[in-house]
């Protein structure tokens, strides 16, 4: 009989030891911590729980405090090829798949898919001042700080050319030179590399008006600053599928109010009172797919962000969309996250 996720899923608050039975009778060596509304709260191997033994945890102990709770997953609306290419990039041989509100739809199984080249234009914005990261800025560049064993920009477009994008579009201010120098015109970084050089500073979107051809399909715009294992072959699909004018990637953001939080009715009367629950909210990723029509809605040699495009598309009743991206993803614009991606940077890109 065929498993589905269902025979592996656990409640959140089940043992390690109960965990370890499922785990024997899935036989699918991944099982699915899942909250009662269905949202997926993690992934459990046994690898996982292996780590834990040896860490000094019993086998009495929450499976929520063993399981992996950041796990790639899939889209319930992507294609299986798709599926298929997030669970090679990532050495998985399941793939949870995702509905929009983040519960399981299903569980996928690993399958090799092909790779090929492409021509999609790729966009970097590269020229920022990184006020944020001084006084590391007043000497370099923010693209060219050293992250692990390379500036970051440098691994920004080698993941580029590992997913067979060979078009880079470099938009360059601060510094520009010194990117220039490093970087050439990209043949040793396996990927053709032209400049777009800012005479002036003119924003994330802004800069796109120079460029030297108008792209006649959906090209990728990225910030110069992020480290991302985010699978930009299926941000593009998916953005083809839902047919917008421009897709912009989100990350979900969680906070914990410390405190108990109160509804009240008219006259003070206490309605409920959930004691210090967790707020989820999406956040701009920095990545986007934009279609070329997208172009003409910006204005000339003027300061523009990318916030401002989507806001303008949106006014205009154009079709804007956005794309969860669950794979590894850090700015580096502060001091902080900067030393964080250093300490990570071994086991994500290493």
């Amino acid at each position: 009989m065929t498993k589905t996720w269902r025979d592996v899923a656990l409640d959140p608050q089940v043992s390690v030891k109960d965990a370890m039975a499922v785990l024997d009778a899935g036989s699918l060596q991944i099982a699915l911590v899942v909250e009662a509304d269905g949202h997926l709260a993690g992934t459990v191997t046994d690898g996982d729980i292996r780590r834990a033994l040896l860490r000094g945890k019993g086998l009495d102990t929450s499976i929520h405090e063993v399981m992996n709770a950041n796990p790639v997953t899939g889209l319930a609306e992507e294609s299986r090829a798709i599926w298929q290419r997030t669970m090679q990039r990532h050495s998985l041989r399941h793939l949870p798949l995702l509905d929009s509100a983040g519960c399981v739809v299903d569980l996928v199984r690993f399958q090799t898919p092909s790779e090929p080249r492409r021509d999609t234009p790729v966009v970097i914005m590269a020229g920022g001042l990184g006020a944020r990261l001084r006084p590391l800025t007043q000497q370099i560049p923010k693209p060219l700080i050293q992250v692990g064993s390379k500036p970051v920009l440098q691994t920004i477009i080698e993941n580029f050319a590992e997913q067979g994008f060979e078009q880079i579009h470099l938009c360059i201010n601060y510094k520009g030179e010194m990117i220039r120098k490093h970087f050439g015109d990209g043949s040793r970084f396996g990927v053709n590399i032209q400049y777009i050089e800012e005479n002036e500073r003119l924003g994330t979107a802004g800069a796109l008006s120079l460029l030297p051809e108008r792209p006649t399909r959906p090209f990728i715009v990225m910030n110069g600053d992020l480290l991302t294992k985010v699978d930009f072959v299926r941000l593009l699909e998916f953005h083809e599928q839902q047919a917008f004018t421009a897709t912009m990637a989100m990350r979900e953001y969680s906070h914990q109010i410390p405190y108990g939080v109160l509804k009240i009715s008219d006259g003070y009367r206490l309605e409920s009172l959930v004691e210090k629950p967790t707020e989820r909210f999406y956040v701009n990723a920095g990545i986007y797919i934009l279609d070329p029509t997208a172009l003409d809605h910006l204005p000339q040699n003027q300061y523009f962000d990318m916030p401002g495009l989507f806001q303008k598309l949106m006014a205009e009743d154009k079709p804007a969309g956005c794309f969860p991206l669950r794979d590894y993803w850090i700015d580096i614009g502060r001091i902080e996250d900067l030393e964080r991606a250093g300490a990570e940077f071994g086991e994500m890109f290493g």
